[in-house]
């Protein structure tokens, strides 16, 4: 007998978009056939009307991290259980965090003390990029190896301190380029916040000392040039690495988005990722009541930069839209008011898939697949999770979204679960989440939250060879 059966409704699988009814068991996708095909299962959930689609993939998250403001003690932003509540209710089931892998201790012991903070904490699956910080200190180079050997197949490489007195964070070149032979000899990925430094600092000095330091002009500080120029440092050096790839994070630019297509159509392995806010809001918000609301680093640019992106998803250089979701309370992210100490980072994991099938699919007539692909099928491709996650296949894990669409949905921080605030306020959905299957148990329903901290499984990662030899999607 089946544990569980989703019957009547239109599913996006691998090979294309059809009516099917899904059968699980013992928390994995056992079957997939027409209507009425299925046997018997102790639970039948009906699809009818609805989108069956596979549980979103978030590839870049902030759990627990300090947001530190000068002259005032550090905040941390909230912790799993809270963001992946919310996930959940907007139908992502998998979540992928950072682990700060700072000089005082190994690499494996920085894993061990976040996943301490993550064990039954979390009702989403999830797992760890690798942060490297600064001067990466020697013995971390043969330790990250043994890290991507055992499952943490990506790393997150900065290429600025982003602000002002926030020493350690960025690598070094030379650091980069090592780190790249590492990752490639094991088999990974290399995640990328790419600004230039130099560009970005020279910019802070200059607005400062022109008293132009109000957050509306953040767009001046982390500038176009600046990513274009380190985008094409960054990707030449990897360029020259056999076997490296490259995921370019929250890809903000249209420079940034013009460097990874030239090095795509070159053949070499380069993926980018851009974010909701970018695509949807813009330099001109930051003038908007509450402004900061709206800010994460790298800054919002200009319409031409978001026509640049848009016209990147649709099969083109931008294969994955994520969050970079740092969730706190309003307070703390109004906190700042200056180009240096404006808290970066959203709360948008809960309406992500809501309002990307609507800007994809209803307002830009992207298919079904295709929306499926950017919001969760191509992450767990680069992520090394592909098709265990991403995908409604026999074997993979009955993670699985119900969507309601033709809807007209207003967005209130009321009906949200992440906290006191959104920056989606007042947007109109076409499409939500009615129902939320993680491990094929029933975690979201009509609102209804019955999700399990005990659920929550961390997962080794394993990059193909196909995506790291080539652009693969």
């Amino acid at each position: 007998m089946l544990d569980l059966a989703i019957t009547g409704g239109t599913c996006v699988l691998p090979t294309g978009t059809q009516a099917a009814d899904i059968g699980v068991k013992d928390g994995c996708i056992v079957l997939v056939g027409g209507a009425g095909s299925l046997p018997q299962a102790a639970r039948t959930v009906s699809a009818e009307n609805r989108l069956v689609i596979p549980g979103g993939i978030d590839p870049h998250i902030h759990c627990l991290m300090p947001v530190r403001a000068p002259g005032r003690p550090d905040v941390l932003t909230d912790p799993p259980s809270q963001v992946s509540k919310a996930a959940l209710h907007g139908g992502t089931t998998t979540l992928i965090d950072f682990v700060q892998c700072v000089h005082e201790r190994t690499v494996q012991e920085s894993i061990a003390q976040t996943q301490a903070a993550w064990k039954d904490a979390c009702y989403c699956d999830y797992g760890f990029h690798l942060t490297l910080m600064g001067e990466v200190p020697t013995p971390h180079f043969g330790q990250l190896a043994d890290a991507m050997q055992d499952g943490h197949a990506s790393i997150k490489i900065f290429t600025t301190n982003i602000r002002p007195g926030n020493l350690g964070r960025m690598v070094p070149h030379g650091h980069i380029w090592e780190a790249l032979k590492v990752v490639a000899a094991q088999g990974g990925i290399a995640c990328i916040h790419a600004e230039d430094n130099d560009i970005v600092m020279f910019m802070y000095e200059k607005l400062v000392r022109e008293n132009r330091v109000s957050f509306e002009h953040m767009a001046e500080v982390h500038n176009a040039l600046s990513e274009e120029l380190s985008f094409n440092r960054v990707i030449r050096l990897a360029e020259n690495v056999e076997g490296a790839a490259l995921y370019m994070v929250h890809v903000s630019a249209a420079t940034g988005v013009a460097a990874l297509a030239q090095s795509r159509a070159r053949g070499f392995p380069m993926y980018g990722e851009t974010l909701h806010q970018y695509l949807m809001y813009n330099a001109e918000d930051y003038k908007r009541p509450g402004g900061q609301m709206f800010h994460t680093y790298p800054s919002l640019k200009f319409p031409e930069d978001q026509k640049r992106l848009w016209e990147a998803t649709n099969r083109g250089a931008i294969q994955v839209i994520a969050t970079d979701e740092l969730c706190c309370p309003l307070r703390v992210k109004l906190q700042g008011s200056r180009i240096d100490d404006t808290t970066g980072g959203n709360s948008g994991v809960e309406p992500r898939v809501g309002l990307m099938y609507t800007q994809m699919v209803t307002k830009r007539g992207y298919s079904a697949e295709h929306f499926v692909d950017m919001i969760s099928s191509n992450a767990a491709r680069i992520m090394g999770l592909y098709p265990r996650k991403g995908a409604l296949a026999v074997g993979s894990d009955a993670d699985i979204v119900l969507l309601e669409t033709g809807l007209s949905k207003t967005i209130r921080a009321a009906d949200l679960h992440e906290t006191d605030y959104t920056p989606w306020e007042g947007h109109v959905v076409t499409a939500w989440p009615t129902v939320t299957i993680k491990g094929g148990n029933v975690v979201v329903e009509n609102g209804a939250f019955h999700g399990d901290l005990r659920h929550g499984k961390f997962l080794k990662r394993k990059v193909s060879d196909e995506i790291r030899s080539r652009p693969a999607v």
